[in-house]
């Protein structure tokens, strides 16, 4: 094929990614009211198991949300329901990120708590199929992902607003070999994406009395789209004037998350797809690693809550599947259980997590026999939340901060 023939084919291939992505983009234009759980009845609650450990935390992780949401379940308010099929297994064997019955079931459900799903890599011996999870967020618009990361006697109480359904991740797998030689994949950043995100990202911090939110982005390197996304930071912040903003480069703030002098300022985040994914990781590891934090991704109709840690294919393959760390999903849990209106219910998981977990840490899970199981860690866990003394052994760690 001469240059001119590969170009052109390039070309043509280009175009339909900007015939789908500006037809998403007018999408996105339609105003749609988020989800008002107070006057739902039933809530129906999906729990996917997904790959490898997937199914392992979601299990234990569904037993200590319908312990928590007993009288939810009792009273019909709350639903919970098991969804098979979104297996790399059953994936590869439609051909297809999400099966249509898989999809049609999740969007039976107002919610879904996940489990980690694998993503075929190249040379793996899976057929090309976008990630799971990146299909999920744009069938489902889920525009935000929000991850929080507390360590409360170090004073840092971080939120991330990730923008979901954009950049790389929302055509990375549309890219080019335009020759042997020359490969080329494609970003995508819209204006109405990056408002609704930033909005998010501000409402937030109004919501609970944060003062701060840094805008992460490239710009001075990546100038059209990173700068698209400063633009629309710039157009939100001047609609929440009692609230101050900062723009930072990915790189240097990479550093300043490690800067135990600086990093305790900062308070909320948004940022672009790829740079959230990089920072939202370096930020799990320094709570303690990517088993301890959960995640949440947002839309108005439909929202997906997930570990943020892979489905560790090796743990099953070696038989220690019972000692995986469900910590990550059920973090992921009382996300959920406050996004539908229970908050009460998520503080108390939240510190009972962190009473379990990053302080007394009387049951310790390494993956092995030499730790505990998940389901030791959950009756712990469960034991812990019920303490009546919970908020005083919590205080205990906490009085100095």
């Amino acid at each position: 094929m001469s240059y001119v023939q590969a170009i052109e084919a390039a070309k043509q291939q280009f175009g339909k990614v900007l015939e789908q992505q500006l037809a998403r983009v007018e999408r996105l234009k339609a105003e749609e009211p988020w989800t008002d759980f107070s006057k739902v009845k039933p809530i129906v609650v999906g729990i996917i198991g997904g790959d490898g450990i997937g199914p392992y935390i979601a299990a234990e992780s569904q037993r200590v949300l319908e312990y928590l949401l007993s009288q939810q379940v009792n009273s019909g308010k709350v639903k919970f329901r098991v969804i098979e099929g979104l297996t790399i297994e059953n994936r590869a064997a439609h051909l297809k990120s999400i099966p249509d019955d898989v999809l049609a079931e999740i969007k039976t459900c107002h919610v879904t708590l996940k489990g980690p799903t694998h993503t075929p890599e190249q040379g793996d011996g899976w057929p090309n199929l976008e990630s799971a999870n990146v299909a999920m967020r744009k069938e489902l618009d889920l525009f935000a992902n929000v991850r929080p990361v507390r360590i409360p006697q170090e004073k840092i109480d971080w939120t991330f607003f990730r923008e979901n359904t954009e950049d790389v991740y929302a055509v990375g797998s549309q890219g080019v070999s335009v020759t042997p030689d020359l490969a080329v994949d494609f970003r995508v950043i819209s204006g109405p994406g990056s408002e609704r995100i930033i909005e998010a990202a501000f409402a937030h911090a109004k919501r609970v009395g944060k003062t701060r939110v840094a805008i992460v982005t490239k710009a001075n390197i990546v100038k059209t789209s990173d700068g698209l996304f400063l633009d629309m930071a710039r157009k939100v912040a001047a609609r929440y004037p009692g609230i101050s903003w900062e723009g930072w480069y990915i790189d240097i703030m990479t550093a300043k998350l490690l800067d135990t002098a600086r990093r305790s300022d900062f308070q909320v985040f948004a940022l672009p797809n790829l740079y959230g994914d990089i920072l939202t990781d370096e930020a799990a590891q320094i709570q303690g690693g990517v088993g301890t934090a959960g995640s949440a991704n947002l839309g108005k109709r439909y929202s997906m809550f997930e570990a943020i840690h892979g489905s560790a294919p090796r743990m099953v393959k070696e038989g220690r599947a019972q000692f995986a760390d469900p910590s990550s999903m059920i973090r992921a849990g009382a996300m959920l259980m406050d996004h539908i209106g229970f908050p009460k219910l998520a503080d108390r998981l939240n510190k009972a997590l962190e009473v379990c977990g990053q302080y007394e840490r009387k049951l310790v899970i390494t993956g092995r026999s030499t730790g505990c199981t998940g389901k030791e860690f959950g009756d712990y866990l469960m034991s812990t939340v019920e303490d009546p003394r919970l908020e005083e052994r919590w205080e205990k760690y906490t009085r100095a901060v």
